[in-house]
């Protein structure tokens, strides 16, 4: 009786474990180089950045928005933009190759990719010796774009891409690499990260 008692324990918490989703995290590590160097690491559940926005309410910051105060977003639409972005096919869409930095801004899937390697010498050749210089890779998910766009013109809604986010199991936002510091920014189901 208690093995059948344990099995079905067992099955009922097994069970109820894959039915739950599991909570994701956003991740930021950021690693400066050298002895006095800093380490920063933060890993909140998205469901604790959920419950925490709404609850800020600051000059530019409240409800989970912020105030976008500029007039250069009165002139384009960002949204239907990016709306045309996102329904386009995969292509590598801006290259800008000077001296000192290569920038590129790609569409892949459902995913806007933007790529910037600045501080290298020779960067816009395609070969010859290169200094280090830094590199920042952007993933940005359309839907998660979307969101952040979701609110009136005149701000954008962190909340509803922090929710969006939660979609997602496993993806790399942002890294930064460069001669002294790394930063990187992620979204997982792990909550800690070295």
């Amino acid at each position: 009786m208690i093995r059948k008692t344990l099995g079905l324990l067992v099955f009922i918490f097994a069970f109820a474990a894959l039915a739950l989703p599991a909570d994701r995290w956003i991740h930021v590590r950021v690693t400066e180089s050298g002895p006095d160097g800093d380490r920063v690491r933060i890993n909140i559940p998205l469901s604790l950045a959920e419950a925490v926005l709404p609850t800020i309410k600051a000059e530019k910051f409240c409800n989970g928005k912020v105030k976008v105060a500029s007039h250069a977003l009165d002139q384009v639409d960002l949204r239907a933009m990016l709306e045309a972005v996102r329904k386009a096919q995969d292509n590598q869409y801006i290259t800008v190759q000077s001296k000192h930095e290569n920038v590129e801004v790609a569409k892949a899937g459902e995913f806007l990719l933007i790529k910037v390697h600045e501080g290298q010498e020779g960067a816009g050749k395609a070969s010859g010796a290169q200094k280090a210089g830094s590199t920042v890779d952007i993933k940005i998910p359309f839907k998660v774009a979307h969101a952040l766009l979701s609110g009136s013109s005149d701000e954008l809604d962190v909340l509803a891409a922090i929710r969006a986010l939660g979609e997602y199991p496993n993806l790399e936002l942002v890294t930064v690499k460069d001669e002294n510091d790394n930063v990187r920014i992620w979204v997982d189901s792990g909550s800690y990260a070295d």
